[in-house]
């Protein structure tokens, strides 16, 4: 059975009957309340707080963000962004108590810097990693979108980010841009090895203190099973200086910028970086 995501961008397959199917849904209803629970309590929100969600949809996350208890650290007040008008018009049309926001994530995340708490996201982000031209790749997608995403939240704030990976290169990717962009990621499993697996990418922004772990996302799954941590800030430095500009390694290096920005760039070879000789 086919992805969605693999034929069709997300604001062309959500078209006014898919948005109003999948909001009028039963199942899909109990199980994005799930999701959504799940990622709050990632979170670990022990107030009211200003939540981004990302790929907000007809509002199904946020409805939930509104209705958490004074006890349990609620209600929460969100925007919500997604790129399809159809699910925006349907939550619109529910009376959403969030503002709605219509973009693309893969152009990136329009918001001052340190605008949010904290950020949640359901079933959206693995739609970056489909590209709808040649001249825009998933890496720049990707890429736009987190580094976005990092500079929208407060320091020492999380995001947590439900997806649907197509396969551990497609999880390898999406993770990879996460840290690339600067946050520190936790990958959690729940119902590992069954067709009903859920991952969340579990994020935190540096420079704050979160429950006394400065900030390190292995203060959120601590104790937790199954969980890959991953944490640029954390890893060794050579101690080499840096690259040598024109050299080899420095041009590979500008490739790999280019190639996250979305452009498209020559493939690197035993050529690259090699000094022509002088012609006379």
């Amino acid at each position: 059975m086919s992805r969605p995501e693999d034929t069709l961008s997300a604001d062309v397959h959500y078209n006014d009957t898919e948005a109003r199917k999948y909001t009028t849904s039963s199942r899909i209803q109990n199980i994005q309340a799930s999701m959504t629970h799940r990622a709050l309590e990632l979170l670990d929100l022990s107030s009211p707080s200003f939540i981004l969600d990302v790929g907000c949809g007809s509002g199904l996350s946020g409805e939930i963000l509104s209705s958490i208890p004074p006890e349990e650290g609620g209600p929460h007040v969100w925007v919500g962004m997604d790129v399809s008008a159809s699910m925006l018009d349907v939550a619109l049309q529910r009376d959403v108590e969030g503002d709605l926001l219509l973009a693309d994530i893969g152009q990136g995340v329009p918001f001052r810097a340190g605008t949010f708490d904290a950020a949640i996201s359901i079933s959206a982000i693995q739609w970056l990693c489909n590209a709808e031209s040649s001249d825009v790749s998933p890496a720049g997608r990707l890429s736009r979108f987190f580094n976005g995403l990092y500079s929208s939240l407060k320091r020492g704030g999380r995001a947590v980010c439900q997806f649907y990976p197509k396969n551990d290169e497609q999880k390898k990717m999406i993770t990879g841009a996460a840290v690339k962009a600067g946050f520190g990621a936790g990958l959690l499993e729940d119902d590992p090895e069954t067709k009903n697996v859920k991952v969340y990418l579990v994020l935190t922004v540096g420079g704050g203190n979160l429950n006394g772990n400065g900030g390190d996302i292995t203060g959120v799954v601590k104790g937790m099973d199954g969980v890959d941590v991953l944490d640029s800030r954390h890893n060794n430095r050579s101690g080499k200086g840096e690259i040598k500009k024109g050299s080899k390694a420095w041009i590979i290096k500008k490739k790999e910028q280019m190639e996250r920005k979305g452009k498209i760039v020559k493939a690197t070879s035993k050529y690259t970086g090699r000094k022509r000789r002088i012609a006379f």
